[in-house]
């Protein structure tokens, strides 16, 4: 079923949007049969399931860290991911940018923007990203680049609330684009929507999507 449903998604998205295959708690037989499916990109949330499944897994993926990323785990997925999503702090982003030097690279990160109405979700606020992007400390650091901009909608199945949080999104990404990014091409990510709610992310403009249960199925 798993090539059947990445078929069926991959139909209905725009050329523009990536699909992250959100491979988490999934055994890697699963993520074998993605793989030979054609799907390049998954996410993981533990630092330690995706850095095993790195290791026993094709090198042509693209590992996408989609968790709430603790500093201490930096360290470990450094040599190999390949975007971080959920970045909301400048302490965070220091580290990063440590493990990278370290492991000779630049790696690319979102900012995590908090645009639901659920304490359970993380992100800045725009008046924080912008305090962030205008340091001195962010201008010190060489080795990583930041992508674009990450956020999760309210879970409920009010559409018309889910679409204005995306929106606010798109609206911040702009805006950081206008003040901090103009010049910088690569600064053209929008990561939002997931299995119940990317349809409408696209139409608000995501150029990223991860999806899980609609590939995989329930998680396990």
């Amino acid at each position: 079923m798993i090539a059947e449903n990445l078929e069926k998604i991959r139909k209905e998205l725009p050329k523009h949007v990536d699909l992250v295959a959100v491979s988490k708690t999934k055994p890697i037989e699963d993520l074998q049969k993605a793989f030979d499916a054609g799907q390049r990109i998954f996410g993981e949330n533990k630092v330690q399931e995706m850095a095993t499944k790195w290791e026993a897994l094709p090198k042509q993926i693209e590992w996408h860290f989609i968790g709430h990323l603790q500093r201490n785990k930096v360290k470990y997925l450094a040599p190999f991911v390949s975007l971080v999503h959920g970045v909301e702090s400048l302490r965070l982003l220091k580290e990063i940018n440590k493990q990278a030097l370290k492991s000779n690279r630049i790696i690319d990160v979102l900012l995590q923007f908090y645009i639901a109405d659920e304490e359970t979700k993380f992100g800045l606020s725009e008046d924080e990203a912008n305090e962030l992007l205008s340091s001195d400390e962010f201008q010190l650091l060489k080795n990583i680049q930041i992508r674009g901009v990450m956020g999760m909608a309210t879970f409920t199945k009010d559409q018309e609330k889910v679409k204005n949080e995306f929106h606010k999104l798109k609206r911040i990404q702009n805006s950081l684009k206008a003040n901090h990014f103009s010049d910088n091409e690569h600064f053209d990510v929008v990561s939002m929507g997931m299995s119940g709610d990317y349809r409408i992310a696209i139409d608000e403009g995501s150029t990223m999507i991860r999806i899980g249960s609609s590939i995989f199925g329930a998680r396990n």
